[in-house]
């Protein structure tokens, strides 16, 4: 029979495959496949083009979600309150393109080619960016590549707390203060130093901290509450599937169904969302993704406070003599 040594070094030869494979799954895979998907664009302008242009949306069955608007102004005013990602004005002169390179520049360049196959040979195409990307990331690469350093922040966060032995109220502390830090260091770097995002300052910060708590509170808690497999556990959903789900390099509905839906139910494609929303959009559509940060703080602290050590086995302090037999009496 194999040995206890050789039965673990297979395991890990096994294991190294798997976890590759399952990590070229869940980054090669969505990032091969980006197409639209229900993807909410607008039009506007007068009836008889502005069903044109509809028409011409529909035609890529399940690829956008057309929204009708009276004139360029309440378009405008969509896009700003992300409700659309871009719209078309039909216009006397041609089609006026409004995009938002803030929302995401893949979905704007997108629209651009789009809209400029769709018209004739030779009709120029006006484009305006209602809401651009900053000077300092015009192609959002900076803000895509800050979602993986939050969740590997979080990730250690939860995983010392565990490790150290951390239990209740000090361990709450401890991971609202890390996160608190992590926060005011991170908008530092982006707003102060990279100009990445351009909001408010200090909304920014609280942001990013509150996505970090909210990793790093559900890793401790799965800890808490599974021992160190749940350290493995969180690995899998905030850092391999978090990441790799969070759409913040492209958008959510240009992943295959349902993995942009998916990624916006874990914190780090929440947390990308929630900063777009608050560094470019002043805080629309925000909502959504508080609450998904907030249930995973607060399940994540729950669970840590709630959670109890596991009483140690008493051990007997010396030999014990065995039980004699009770003496006869007469």
């Amino acid at each position: 029979m194999p040995t206890a040594p050789n039965r673990r070094a297979v395991a890990v030869v096994l294991l190294i495959p798997l976890m590759v494979t399952l990590a070229l799954w869940a980054f090669a895979w969505p990032a091969a496949r980006i197409a639209p998907r229900d993807l909410p664009v607008g039009v506007a302008g007068a009836a008889p083009a502005a069903q044109q242009l509809e028409q011409r949306f529909q035609q890529r069955d399940g690829a956008f979600e057309v929204h009708r608007f009276d004139d360029e102004a309440d378009a405008r005013a969509a896009i700003e309150d992300r409700v659309v990602y871009g719209a078309v004005v039909a216009t006397p002169q041609g089609p006026h393109l409004l995009t938002a390179s803030a929302a995401s520049p893949v979905v704007s360049q997108l629209l651009r080619e789009a809209v400029t196959a769709s018209v004739p040979e030779g009709t120029q195409v006006q484009v305006t960016d209602v809401v651009a990307a900053p000077p300092g990331d015009p192609r959002g690469s900076a803000l895509g590549a800050s979602v993986l350093p939050l969740a590997l922040a979080g990730m250690a966060a939860g995983a010392v707390v565990t490790l150290m032995g951390l239990r209740g109220v000090r361990a709450a502390l401890t991971l609202v203060g890390s996160a608190a830090l992590v926060g005011l260091a991170a908008t530092a770097v982006a707003h102060s130093w990279l100009g990445v995002v351009t909001g408010d300052w200090w909304t920014e910060a609280g942001v990013l901290a509150l996505t970090v708590l909210a990793i790093g509170s559900a890793v401790a808690g799965l800890a808490a509450l599974f021992g160190p497999r749940g350290i493995g556990i969180g690995a899998l959903l905030m850092v391999l599937l978090g990441n790799s789900f969070s759409g913040v390099t492209s958008a959510p509905q240009l992943l295959p169904e349902p993995v942009g839906a998916i990624g916006q139910w874990l914190p780090p494609g929440a947390g990308g969302s929630l900063l777009r929303s608050v560094a470019f959009f002043d805080g629309s559509a925000a909502g959504g993704a508080v609450l998904t940060l907030s249930l995973w703080s607060l399940s994540g602290l729950a669970a840590v406070l709630l959670a109890r050590r596991a009483p140690a086995a008493a051990e007997p302090v010396g030999p014990t003599e065995p039980a004699r037999e009770p003496a006869l009496t007469g």
